[in-house]
Parts: structure tokens; sequence; C-alpha cells
């Protein structure tokens, strides 16, 4: 583990093996959260990462999992990504995160512990408190925060790496492992035939949903 695991590796691999949806704040998740006149961006070395994540689950439920990406804003970059990569759904100005709930039950048959899902800040616990697989992207300015994350339960794993430094990577790997998948996905991402490619297909036939949520 590069990073810090919070419950004991059975208890983490249990909960990880119930998983169904993968869930995704954007900003200091895929950049380091700065915001200006400059676009957002994302790391390549990550979306592979999430791409062997998703085959992983794949392979652990012979189905791809849900993704999708929950974030207060909207951010042209998020929906030109995740159009690209052909994630189930982006929710855009979302205040209260824990809202989205309702629709991954709705539309998917997901319950919320079900769901794991990568965060960063205050305005994610919402969310984060009521998924099954909880997992904090650092920043080193708030220490506090994370200290609260800990002695609350709202996270069970903290990378080691933040937003800025491929932290997705770091988490995707770690998952694969904790699966006993990390070198069963690469092997066939290699061959890029067969399973891997079946995968592939279904993965490209997906249309991203954009939505709004109304306050």
């Amino acid at each position: 583990m590069q990073g810090s695991l919070l419950v004991d590796p059975d208890t983490f691999s249990w909960k990880l093996n119930r998983v169904k949806a993968l869930v995704f704040d954007w900003d200091g998740i895929f950049n380091d959260g700065r915001k200006g006149s400059i676009p957002s961006s994302f790391s390549e070395t990550d979306s592979m990462g999430i791409n062997m994540l998703r085959f992983g689950y794949y392979l652990l439920h012979g189905q791809n999992p849900v993704t999708a990406i929950v974030t207060g804003e909207r951010n042209e970059t998020a929906i030109s990504w995740a159009e690209r990569e052909h994630f189930q759904s982006v929710f855009l100005q979302v205040k209260n995160k824990a809202d989205v709930l309702e629709s991954f039950e709705k539309d998917y048959g997901i319950t919320r512990d079900e769901i794991l899902f990568i965060f960063d800040d205050i305005h994610d616990l919402s969310l984060a408190k009521y998924c099954g697989v909880k997992i904090l992207v650092p920043n080193t300015g708030a220490q506090m925060f994370i200290n609260y994350c800990r002695k609350m339960d709202y996270c069970d794993y903290i990378s080691r790496n933040d937003g800025g430094h491929n932290a997705l990577r770091e988490i995707s790997e770690t998952i694969l492992n904790a699966l006993d998948l990390f070198e069963k996905t690469i092997g066939y991402r290699i061959e890029f035939k067969g399973i891997y490619h079946k995968y592939w297909q279904i993965r490209n036939s997906v249309k991203t949903n954009i939505s709004e949520l109304k306050y």
C-alpha cells in the first residue's frame, strides 16, 4: 500500500468486492484543484489507471461498473473527458452531493453501500459518509480535515499522492492489487483481444448522460 489503509486488508477487500459504481469528484482529484483562466486538466496516467480499474471490475462481476463524476461546478473538461471515456453520468452543479444517491438507485439499481467514492474536501462528505468505500485524496494544507475524516470513519484509504500527482493511478492500482487483479488486467490489456476486447466494446457503447441539479 502506498497510502494509508484505515481498515484491515480483509475488510477492505470485502468492501471492494461489493462495489458496482465508481464515483469521482473532479477538482482536486483529476488535478491540483486550482482554478482561474487556465482550463481544468487531467492526466493520461490517471486515465489509464481508471480504465484498468473498470476492466478489473468487469472481470470481477462480468459487467462494467457504473462510472460517474459528481462536481459542484459546470466543468467543460470534465464533460469532454467523461464522454471520451464513456462514463455513464456526469452530475453538474451539485451543491449537496448526497442528492445523487437517488439517481444511482433509481437509474441503475445501485445502493449506497455499492458505491466507491473518491473525494478530497468538505463539500464531498455529505455523499462520502454514506458510500460503501470512501477514498480520500489529501490536500497538504488540510491536515485537520484529514484527521477529522479519520476520526469520523469517513475514509477507508487515504492516498499518498495528491490530485496533481496521479492520485487516481495510485488508487486504481491499490484497488486492483487488493482484489488480486492487478497482473491479470495488465496481461489481458497487452493482448488487446478476447475478454479485454469484449470489455472495450461494451465500454465504448455507453453514451454519457450529462445532468445539472437544480436548487
